[in-house]
Parts: C-alpha cells; sequence; structure tokens
C-alpha cells in the first residue's frame, strides 16, 4: 500500500530533520531538492519521471509511491528515517534504480541530458546495501548537478526576479497603451483620416517595432512628426495612398538602415543637436495638448465654467498624483501613469465630474467595439503605374527618415536613461521601424516611428527590462479597441494630458537653458535653431540643419587653429643656419590656407625644416598644400625638410609628385614618426 500524502507529509519532515549523530563527522552533501520549495520538489518529481522514460528505465504498471520517488532522489541516512510500514512495494525498485542510474552516468552510457541530469543529482553517492556503512561510490564533482537548478530552469514561470520583471512589463505596457489612445487619435486628425486608422497603425507597428527593435522599452505609434509630412499627400490623393506611403517608407527604412546599416551616421550627431531635439518635441508635445483646453471656437476654456474646472482641476490632480504615487511604499509597484489615470477615472465616474472623455473626442463610432472594427489586411487600392510611384515617393521618402531620426535619437536617450552598459542596435531599430510600417501600411494605416514621450514614460514605470512592455502596449491597446471599448471610451482625456504634461516637464531639458551662457555661442545657438525647426517644419530638417552647422561650426574652429613657431638651428659642417616651423594644429582642407600664410619664403635661408611632430595631416588638399609650399621653396632655389610625418603620408606625396623632387626632401626616422593614415 502506498502511503498517503498525510503520512507522506510528516514523513518528509522526518526526511528534512533526520541526521544521525554517526553521519555528523561524515563530510555532509545534501541534494539541493531538500533545501527546496514545494514548486520546485513537485517540478523535480515531475522531471524525475521524465529522466525515467527518456532512460528507457520504466517503474510497473503499479502506481509508484512518493516514498519510492524520495527513494531516488535522497541519501540513505535520510531515507533511514522513513518507517519500513511506509516504505511500500516500489521502496526497493526505486533503490535498485536510483543505483543503477548512478552506474550508468558513470560510464556514459545515459541516453539523454535530462536524464544525465538527474541521475547525478543523488549528491553523487550511493551504497551497496542501504542502512549499512558497506562501500561508498562517489561520483566525479564534475558530472553532479543540483536537480533544484534543473527543476528552475525547467520552469516556465522563471525566477521570482523574472516574474517581477514580466508583472512589471505588463503593468508598464497598460499604462503606456492609455497615453497612445489620445495621441494616435490626434495625429490621425492632422493626417486626415479616421481614428481608428491611428489606433491599429499603433497596435501594428508597436507591436513589431518592440519585438524586433535595437532596445528594450521603446514605444512606437503614429507620430505627429510623420503625420504632418503626409498630411497633403492624404489631402489631394486619399487615404490608399497614405497606406501606400506607408508601405514604401517601411520598405526603405528596412534596405537603407537595416541591411545596409545607415542608420550607425546617427553616432554623429552632436550634443547641441540632441537637446534642442529633445526640447523641441517637448514644445510640440505641449502644444498638441493645448487642443484639449480650446472650445469649439479656438478660445480657452474660462476658469470659472464647469467645463473648464473639471478639466484644468482633473489635469492638476493627474499631475499630482504621477509624482506622489511613487512616493508612497505601498504603491511602488504600481506605474505611476497608470494609477493616476485610473483614479481620475474613478473619481470621474463616482462623482459624475463632467469631463470630455475618448469617446468625445474621437467620436462613438471609433469606440464602438467587436470584431467589425478590425482591418483587413490587404494592398491599398493605388495603381501600379509610374506615375503614382512619382507621387508617393517623396513623400515616402521624407517619412522614413523623419521617422528613422526620430526614433534613432529616442533609442539614444533611452540608452541614457537606462544606463545599464548596452547600446541599441542602430540596424534591428531601422528593421523593426520598417517593419512595423509594412504591416501597417498593409493594414490600412498611416505608418509612424517611435515616441519620445510615451517611451519615457514606459521608462519611468519600469518598462526597460523587457521588451515585452511594448508588445503588451499593443495588445493591451487592441484588446481594447475590440473588447473594451466602453471602458476605453470612459477615460476622461484630462487625466491623459496630465501624464503628458508630466512627460513633458521631465522630458525638457532645464539644464540647457542654466548653460546657455557658459558653452560657445554656437553650441547655444544650435540648441535654439533646431528647437525652432523642430517647431515649425519637422525633425528631419532640424537635425540636418544642426549637424551641418555643427560641423561648419568645428571646421572653421580647427582651420584657424593651426600655428607655428620659429626657430634656428646651427649646422657645424655647413656653417649655416637652417630655420624650422614646428608646426601645431590639425592640417585639412581648412586649414591650408592659414598653412600657407606661416612661412617667409623670400627672407628664409636655404634650408628650412617643417617639423610636423604636433601636427596631422588629414586629407589630399593638406598634401596638395605642402607641394605647393615646397615649389615656392623651390622656385626661389632653396630646399624643403620635411620631418615627422607618416610613412602613409611621405608614399602619398612622391606618388602625387611622380618621384621624389630635389626640394622636396622627405626625412624619415622610424623610430619617432607618427603612425596614422590619410583620408582621400
Amino acid at each position: 500500500m502506498a502511503p498517503d500524502r498525510r503520512n507522506l507529509a510528516s514523513s518528509g519532515t522526518k526526511i528534512r530533520s533526520g541526521w544521525c549523530s554517526h553521519h555528523r563527522k561524515q563530510p555532509r552533501r545534501m541534494p539541493a531538492v531538500t533545501n527546496a520549495g514545494t514548486t520546485t520538489g513537485s517540478l523535480s518529481l515531475v522531471i524525475m519521471t521524465v529522466a525515467i522514460i527518456s532512460s528507457r528505465v520504466t517503474f510497473s504498471t503499479q502506481k509508484t509511491s512518493f516514498v519510492a520517488a524520495a527513494a531516488f532522489f535522497l541519501e540513505p541516512h535520510q531515507l533511514a528515517s522513513i518507517p519500513s510500514s511506509r516504505r511500500g512495494r516500489n521502496y526497493a525498485r526505486a533503490l535498485k534504480l536510483r543505483e543503477s542510474s548512478i552506474t550508468a552516468s558513470n560510464n556514459a552510457a545515459v541516453s539523454s541530458p535530462t536524464a544525465a541530469a538527474l541521475s547525478l543529482s543523488g549528491a553523487g553517492q550511493s551504497y551497496d546495501d542501504f542502512g549499512s556503512s558497506s562501500r561508498l561510490h562517489t561520483t566525479p564533482h564534475s558530472q553532479i548537478e543540483s536537480i533544484t537548478h534543473n527543476a528552475k530552469s525547467l520552469n516556465p514561470f522563471g525566477s521570482h526576479l523574472e516574474r517581477e520583471t514580466i508583472v512589471s512589463s505588463l503593468a508598464s505596457g497598460l499604462a503606456v497603451s492609455l497615453a497612445m489612445v489620445p495621441e494616435a487619435i490626434s495625429f490621425a486628425f492632422v493626417a486626415g483620416v479616421s481614428p481608428l486608422v491611428g489606433l491599429w497603425t499603433t497596435v501594428f507597428l508597436g507591436f513589431l517595432a518592440a519585438a524586433f527593435g535595437g532596445r528594450a522599452g521603446i514605444c512606437s505609434s503614429a507620430s505627429g512628426a510623420c503625420s504632418v509630412v503626409v498630411a497633403s499627400l492624404c489631402a489631394s490623393h486619399g487615404p490608399a495612398y497614405l497606406s501606400a506611403c506607408a508601405i514604401m517608407a517601411g520598405i526603405l527604412q528596412m534596405i537603407f538602415g537595416g541591411y545596409l546599416g545607415v542608420g550607425k551616421w546617427i553616432r554623429l550627431v552632436p550634443h547641441p543637436v540632441m537637446l534642442g531635439f529633445v526640447n523641441g518635441l517637448t514644445v510640440v508635445m505641449i502644444r498638441a495638448q493645448l487642443v484639449h483646453f480650446q472650445t469649439s471656437t479656438g478660445s480657452f476654456l474660462s476658469w470659472s465654467s464647469a467645463a473648464g474646472k473639471s478639466m484644468y482641476g482633473m489635469t492638476a490632480l493627474t499631475m499630482l498624483l504621477v509624482k506622489t504615487i511613487p512616493k508612497i511604499k505601498q504603491l511602488r509597484v504600481v506605474p505611476p501613469s497608470l494609477g493616476a489615470v485610473t483614479v481620475c477615472a474613478i473619481l470621474a465616474k463616482v462623482l459624475k465630474i463632467p469631463v470630455k472623455t475618448l469617446s468625445d473626442v474621437s467620436g462613438a463610432e471609433t469606440f464602438r467595439g467587436g470584431l467589425s472594427v478590425l482591418p483587413t489586411l490587404s494592398f491599398p487600392h493605388v495603381p501600379f503605374s509610374i506615375e503614382s510611384l512619382n507621387i508617393i515617393a517623396p513623400y515616402a521618402v521624407t517619412m522614413a527618415a523623419v521617422g528613422a531620426i526620430e526614433s534613432l535619437l529616442t533609442m539614444q536617450l533611452l540608452d541614457g536613461i537606462a544606463d545599464d552598459g548596452k547600446r541599441g542596435s542602430t540596424r534591428k531599430e531601422c528593421f523593426a521601424q520598417g517593419l512595423g510600417n509594412l504591416a501597417s501600411g498593409f493594414a490600412g494605416g498611416i505608418g509612424g516611428c517611435a515616441l519620445l514621450g510615451q517611451s519615457i514614460i514606459n521608462a519611468e514605470s519600469g518598462g526597460l527590462k523587457s521588451r515585452l512592455s511594448g508588445m503588451s502596449m499593443a495588445v493591451f491597446l487592441a484588446l481594447g479597441i475590440v473588447a473594451g471599448a466602453p471602458l476605453l471610451a470612459s477615460i476622461p482625456v484630462a487625466a491623459l494630458v496630465g501624464v503628458m504634461f508630466t512627460v513633458c516637464v521631465s522630458t525638457f531639458s532645464w539644464s540647457s537653458l542654466r548653460i546657455l551662457n557658459k558653452i560657445p555661442r554656437l553650441d547655444a545657438a544650435i540648441i535654439l535653431l533646431v528647437s525652432a525647426i523642430t517647431v515649425k517644419d519637422d525633425l528631419a530638417k532640424a537635425v540636418v540643419a544642426g549637424v551641418v552647422t555643427s560641423a561648419l561650426g568645428f571646421a572653421w574652429r580647427q582651420s584657424t587653429s593651426i600655428s607655428a613657431k620659429e626657430s634656428f638651428v646651427k649646422i657645424p659642417s655647413q656653417r649655416t643656419e637652417w630655420k624650422t616651423y614646428n608646426l601645431n594644429g590639425p592640417l585639412f582642407f581648412g586649414s591650408t590656407t592659414q598653412f600657407s600664410t606661416l612661412f617667409d619664403v623670400k627672407n628664409d635661408p636655404s634650408d628650412i625644416i617643417i617639423d610636423f611632430t604636433n601636427s596631422r595631416v588629414y586629407d589630399h588638399s593638406a598634401l596638395e598644400a605642402i607641394n605647393n609650399v615646397s615649389e615656392k621653396y623651390g622656385e626661389m632655389g632653396k630646399k624643403v625638410h620635411l620631418r615627422h610625418l607618416s610613412r602613409e603620408c611621405g608614399d602619398l606625396l612622391k606618388q602625387l609628385n611622380g618621384g621624389d623632387r630635389p626640394y622636396e626632401l622627405i626625412e624619415s626616422d622610424p623610430n619617432t614618426d607618427p603612425v596614422y593614415g590619410v583620408a582621400l
């Protein structure tokens, strides 16, 4: 008779406590299962059964008792505490199975890795006769594995830390999905399409971009930057051309950014441009929220009106809750934005506050719910012709550039926020954005990119640890559109606006205002320039203008930094003095004019030395400048001695001259000459 579970529980207690005095002096090697919890122990029994089957060892058809399972895993001195009346008929068979599996593992005859791991889990010990102190067989330590470790590795729910990550990612995804709704709806209005189009664009683009993107935590949706670009296309040719534009933009991003790796050039974006991008985008987000405070005539709501009081009051309450919830110890596990929106929605419902809801903004048709709102996957109804391509291509190129730039800059900012020592992959991010735009285009969407504000909400809610946060955002939004439409429609717009205002306050680079008088004037001007162009036009133009201005400013500073220190060296053998020009600063296309003015060809002695120890020759223009100076000295019957050039630079000068020239002497010294290349 197999023992009942209650007796087993009591015997299990004895197993853990049973330790004879004559064993205390021996080195104790307890199996990990004795310290494992109930869940791990139960899972270990399941894995044991799998191991037995995989190693082609089967029990009899009779029911195997838990004590028999314990005989397989526990050590003999622990099994001694089990009364003989509770052992059952399978007890001896389990002992034999234990010894046979250990012997098989020592002979490397176990047929599967799982069975090998489990057969070695008996702490590497077996006895010829249970209960006696006879010969002890010890398995090598290199072959011993912990059954607890094996059980945890197969646990579908992971460790406690992994479960925390999953819970926080799901909660963060739910919070971001709520914040995505007003943005997707408003950007759909900007593009000139139905709010449902913007919402389903967020679902498709957000899921794929999060699943395959450059790093965890990035949230993508229909964006204002892309919607502004394609608004005129939709107005002139219809929504079908807009979806075709999204498909073409996605293909361009996948080819140029994902396959060719053009996105790596985002690393050349200087810091002032990043500050201008952040500040400008913050202004754009604030401007997008101000629409909700306006009446149909365009004027702002009055503070004394009921609508004004509810709108301003609930927005302020949401901002206060977002800042307060993280400070309450019991509520730290709740994402602040999710908690704030939930509290405001409940208050508005219970107190019957007259607030504007999502259904009021987008219309009841958007949140009718059911399967009828699901999009159909098909190619847009656009004729395949060169004429259509010429219409769509300019918008697609601009949209692809704007979307890629904003997504990559957002990824760089999240790299700094995460501070986990990891850098996002530009190739993966461009490919994921392209794939998302491609899918959203086939679903009738408008395309988009990563959103800085929602990504920061995700980061502050603990969503940077896993891609699950961005993916769950899309899933929750889709479920809300289909199954939870009435609940989603009743959310107050003021609560979501308050969340976005909080994000804007934390996103804006306030430090850039404090350092405007401390940094170079050019850098301050670039910050203001990029911010202004971002607000007025679009992000792509702003970034290009900022990078070009920064590059020109850098080139100008470097071009004016080259100088030369003059000195004279006596040459005893010739009883003359040679003049030496010790150069300082880079020699490149921008400094060649300044370089030519450093020399006094007419008054210099017959031999001069140009020492490049503290200078570097960077490009073809610099080589030509050296040749021109040497030719001027040669025409005067003088010689130029070039010292401390790199070997590559000297070889290139000889190639340009067709060989050595009598007035241009390249004096090399392998021990002191620098090593660098020349850009040609």
